[in-house]
């Protein structure tokens, strides 16, 4: 790999002489003793959850609706703080149209669902031989709120929504209220993701010189997790592909090691805050071919041409539409065929590494300030190897920002 001889090559000649010694575990110290801290911005402020619950209480009431129901998940962290887990044990909060919010978890849960809420609210427990859902039913009927639609968030599980159903609550969707609060970020959400994103591309730096042959994919993910993890962050996911694992978008079961001339594709990310990071990087082990090269070039083309056609007002769906056109006129495709391009351009990104809206052809959200995406067009050569470059967006009313700056070349992946 280029990039790893060239980054070798510019450590002192003491840490040179050192490492032949023992390369992998002196590189290791080396960079531990030498990882530059990142300034990490401040968590998400009480006031800031309180406007967004306003704002959800604003589009209730435009959409007619008496209240909503969220679960454990990004969302109730979004609009509560409560950092908690779905299980069988319902754990979940009702803001309604005016007033404080109802937040419901098991009794011996408590303490502990105390410690990370964040903005006033009723909190109503529930022993073991009890319903949640009759709890919230009642809390509803005691605020004569349970008559009138009742929005249930999208990830809400079924048993949750027919539970209240049956106790006769009048539940519906949440016509679009919480995907309208979270797909717009704040000024301080961006400020966490764009700290996550200079860990992650930090931990990149780190990690790639001490790639070497015969590696695997765990070898390589405890690397890079490890760096992310001493800059501050929560390491978050290592996809790692090896040669032609690379050719298949999440990867294959099958064993994979580094060998020289075989592409390594990386696709990392932390969180800070809960915001996440999402970004993939490939390079070749050794000398890359032409092959290998001008596929990578015109990946790296439909990235550019993925930010140049995003501008506020734009129908999320065209951007993908221009990259995979490209790619046609490059003789990969058509469409989400093979060789070419199997998946989206991107997809929305924030408190959850995957969220609306995508990049996808047919969607026809237009984009706006504060949205923000991963732009990661790829190509896939089934039994051969694949390509995908990732680094994430967020628009701004003048047009899409970097969160990551692209590579300028194969030799050069973490410019």
């Amino acid at each position: 790999m280029k990039t790893a001889r060239r980054a070798f090559l510019s450590m002192s000649a003491t840490a040179a002489g050192v490492m032949a010694l023992n390369p992998l575990s002196v590189r290791r110290a080396v960079a531990a003793a030498t990882t530059p801290k990142i300034a990490l911005p401040p968590p998400i402020s009480a006031a800031e959850r309180l406007q967004r619950v306003a704002r959800a209480q604003a589009l209730m009431r435009a959409a007619g609706l008496n209240a909503i129901l969220v679960e454990a998940g990004s969302s109730l962290v979004y609009f509560t703080g409560v950092e908690w887990w779905r299980s069988e044990r319902l754990t979940a909060a009702v803001i309604p149209v005016e007033g404080e919010a109802l937040v419901v978890t098991p009794a011996f849960e408590e303490p502990s669902v105390r410690e990370t809420l964040g903005i006033p609210a009723e909190v109503r427990v529930w022993n073991e031989h009890e319903s949640p859902h009759a709890l919230i039913a009642d809390w509803l009927r005691a605020r004569k709120l349970a008559g009138g639609p009742v929005g249930v968030e999208e990830t809400v599980r079924f048993f949750a929504f027919d539970s209240l159903a049956k106790l006769g609550v009048a539940t519906r969707d949440d016509a679009g209220v919480v995907r309208a609060c979270r797909v717009v970020k704040s000024p301080a959400e961006i400020a966490l993701m764009q700290a996550a994103s200079d860990i992650t591309i930090a931990a990149y730096r780190e990690t790639a010189p001490q790639i070497a042959r015969g590696m695997t994919p765990k070898d390589i993910g405890r690397i890079m997790s490890a760096a992310m993890g001493a800059r501050g962050a929560t390491p978050g996911f290592t996809l790692i592909l090896l040669g032609e694992a690379s050719a298949y978008p999440h990867g294959s079961g099958q064993p994979q090691q580094v060998r020289d001339g075989e592409v390594v594709l990386m696709d990392c990310g932390c969180t800070v805050e809960g915001y996440q990071s999402d970004i993939s990087r490939t390079m070749v082990f050794g000398e890359a071919t032409k092959a290998q090269r001008a596929v990578w070039d015109l990946v790296r083309r439909g990235q550019q041409i993925a930010f140049d056609t995003a501008k506020v007002g734009t129908p999320a769906g065209e951007i993908d539409d221009a990259v995979r056109a490209a790619y046609v006129k490059a003789g990969y495709g058509p469409g989400y065929k093979l060789p070419g391009t199997s998946h989206r351009t991107g997809h929305g990104i924030g408190l959850d590494g995957h969220e609306p809206v995508n990049l996808v052809h047919g969607e026809a959200t237009p984009l706006a300030a504060g949205m923000c995406f991963s732009d990661e067009p790829g190509i896939y050569i089934p039994g051969s190897y694949g390509v995908r470059l990732e680094d994430c967006i967020y628009m701004t009313a003048g047009g899409p920002k970097w969160f990551s700056v692209p590579p300028s070349s194969i030799d050069a992946p973490f410019a």
